[in-house]
């Protein structure tokens, strides 16, 4: 793991929450975008040292509308950022550590990405962020 990529933050309304994050906090917004294999929007605010990616669903079958419905908005994920995610997967697996996908899968500005299940890491949802040689998120 390299570094934080950014916090994964489910919400009901991106337009509202995104005003709330630049005119209330005072933060940036980068980019929004939408990630149809996943179902979701996507906004990316600047927050310093690391970003925000604000997550609304599209759909009922996006995985973040049942995260909503069961928990209600909030922090959703942590990303770490990795280069080889394939090899990061399999180191990861010869340690014991499950994984929602046998392999990555595409995800916002680009990325390749994947998911560590929470129960291997304590309660917590990893994604696995892979830019290199992909657009910026």
């Amino acid at each position: 793991m390299e570094k934080v990529d950014h916090i994964g933050i489910a919400v009901r309304d991106l337009d509202e929450r995104i005003t709330y994050y630049t005119e209330t906090l005072g933060l940036k917004l980068l980019k929004v975008e939408e990630v149809e294999s996943q179902q979701v929007r996507v906004a990316f605010i600047d927050a310093g040292n690391v970003k925000l990616e604000l997550l609304e669903p599209m759909s009922e079958k996006s995985t973040i509308h049942g995260f909503i419905e069961k928990r209600g908005e909030g922090i959703h994920h942590v990303a770490f950022g990795v280069t080889g995610i394939r090899e990061r997967m399999a180191e990861l697996r010869e340690k014991g550590v499950r994984l929602l996908s046998e392999e990555p899968g595409p995800g916002a500005g680009g990325a390749e990405v994947a998911f560590m299940h929470p129960k291997s890491s304590f309660g917590v949802l990893y994604e696995l962020c892979d830019k290199s040689g992909k657009g910026d998120k």
